[in-house]
């Protein structure tokens, strides 16, 4: 029996998860663990994204916005790599089930 993977949510859950990811305090696990399942260009992506959180949450006081912008764009960049890349969406699923708190 195959299963159904149901791209655009993985995509989407999964762009909620890795920024949430980037704030947590298990980053450096996280982080780790993108790299090794979607390589060096992921990870470069996300450590950006954590640097970019920090400095903007400093700076707002934690403005919601920046992480629905990082959000916007984690989804982008997950749908770009998925789709030339689809057998990555295990990987991308596994990562989002971490469970980062928002």
């Amino acid at each position: 029996m195959s299963t159904v993977i149901h791209q655009p949510r993985v995509i989407w859950d999964g762009a909620r998860a890795f920024v949430r990811a980037a704030y947590a305090p298990e980053f450096a696990d996280f982080a780790g663990q993108v790299h090794d399942l979607l390589g060096p260009e992921i990870h470069a992506a996300l450590v950006d994204t954590r640097t970019r959180l920090l400095t903007e949450s400093a700076r707002t006081g934690g403005d919601r916005g920046v992480f629905d912008l990082e959000a916007g764009r984690w989804r982008v960049r997950l749908e770009e790599l998925l789709h030339a890349r689809p057998e990555l969406s295990g990987a991308v699923q596994d990562l989002t089930g971490r469970g980062f708190e928002p």
